[in-house]
C-alpha cells in the first residue's frame, strides 16, 4: 500500500433530530375563568410534568369549591401532551366531555378544571396562535364560544346606524335562564356551565350570518336582528322559547328541566344610543319574567 493510499473512512450520518412539536412551544391559555388575574395568562408545557389543583404546591393553583386539590396534570409523552385527572372528586372535561383518566391533546383542545378553562396551542406557530388567540378573547366569551358584550355593543351602534341610514328595521331580542340560580344550587356550578353552553349552541343553530348573537353577562343573552320588524323578531324569540323548553339538558345524568324568558323591541326615532334599544328590550324581558316566566313579550 502506498503513502498515498487510504483505508476507506465510513462515515455515520446523523440526522438532525426533528422539532419536537409536543415539546418547546405548546402551552395552555386560559380562555375562561372566574379569578379575572388568571384570564388570557398563558402557561408554557415543557418536559416537566404541570400540575393542576388547588394546593398551592401545584404548577396552576385553581381556586373554587369544584377544583381538588390535586385535580390533573399535563403530561408529555414522545411527541404528544396528554391531560390526566388525577382522582378529581368533579372530573376533568376535555372539550365538554368529561375524561375517564386521561387523553390526548391536539392544538385548540379545550380542557375545563373546576370552572376554568383552557385552550391548549401547539407547533411551530404556537406563538402566534396565542396572539390570536388573545384578540380573540376580547370579542368571544370563553363558556359559551359566542360574542361577549364588547362586541355585542360594538355591532349594535353600527346597525344602528346602517338602520336609521336606510330607513330598515332592526330588531333586539333579550332572554335569560329562568331561575338559574336554583340551577346552581341544586345540580352545581358545573351543571351551571353546561346549561349555558348548550343553550348557546341551541339558539347559534337558529341565528343566521348577519345576526349577532352574544352572552350579555351571567345567564343573560342577547340577539341583534337586522332588517327584521318586531313581529318577526317575536316569531323568532317564541320558536327558541319552544325549542328550549322541549331539549333535554342532561348532565352526569342528571336531566335539567329549563325555561326562558324573552323580551323584544325594535329601533325607533327615540333611541339616541345601542343602549337605549337594549333597555327596552330588556325591560321586556322583565316584563316576562313577571307575568309568569317561559314567555315572550315585545
Amino acid at each position: 500500500m502506498s503513502e498515498y493510499d487510504e483505508k476507506t473512512r465510513i462515515t455515520q450520518v446523523v440526522q438532525k433530530p426533528l422539532v419536537d412539536e409536543a415539546t418547546g412551544n405548546d402551552c395552555v391559555v386560559v380562555i375562561y375563568a372566574n379569578e379575572t388575574g388568571l384570564l388570557g395568562k398563558r402557561f408554557v408545557l415543557d418536559n416537566n410534568t404541570v400540575r393542576v389543583g388547588r394546593g398551592t404546591d401545584n404548577t396552576i393553583v385553581l381556586e373554587g369549591d369544584s377544583v381538588s386539590r390535586r385535580h390533573a396534570h399535563f403530561e408529555c409523552r414522545g411527541r404528544t401532551w396528554y391531560v390526566v385527572d388525577d382522582n378529581s372528586t368533579n372530573g376533568t372535561y376535555l372539550n365538554e366531555e368529561q375524561i375517564r383518566a386521561e387523553a390526548p391533546l391536539a392544538s385548540n383542545d379545550r380542557i375545563k378544571v373546576g370552572p376554568t378553562i383552557f385552550k391548549y396551542l401547539s407547533g411551530a406557530d404556537a406563538e402566534a396562535k396565542y396572539h390570536e388567540e388573545i384578540y380573540r378573547m376580547t370579542i368571544v366569551d370563553g363558556l359559551t364560544q359566542i360574542h361577549n358584550k364588547r362586541y355585542l355593543f360594538e355591532s349594535l351602534e353600527r346597525e344602528c346606524i346602517r338602520a336609521r341610514r336606510h330607513a330598515r328595521d332592526l330588531s333586539v331580542v333579550m332572554f335569560d335562564i329562568d331561575f338559574f340560580k336554583k340551577i346552581n344550587d341544586q345540580y352545581g356550578h358545573l351543571a351551571g356551565d353546561h346549561v349555558l353552553r348548550e343553550l348557546a349552541r341551541i339558539v347559534q343553530e337558529r341565528t343566521r350570518r348577519d345576526e349577532v348573537f352574544a352572552r350579555y353577562g351571567g345567564e343573560e343573552f342577547t340577539i341583534v336582528l337586522p332588517e327584521t320588524s318586531l313581529e318577526g323578531a317575536t316569531a323568532l324569540a317564541d320558536t327558541i322559547r319552544e325549542r328550549v323548553e322541549a331539549h333535554e339538558f342532561v348532565f352526569q345524568s342528571e336531566r335539567i328541566p329549563m325555561t326562558i324568558s324573552l323580551g323584544c323591541a325594535k329601533l325607533d326615532t327615540n333611541d339616541r344610543s345601542a343602549q337605549d334599544l337594549i333597555q327596552r328590550a330588556d325591560e321586556k324581558l322583565y316584563e316576562a319574567k313577571r307575568l309568569g316566566r317561559n314567555r315572550v313579550c315585545s
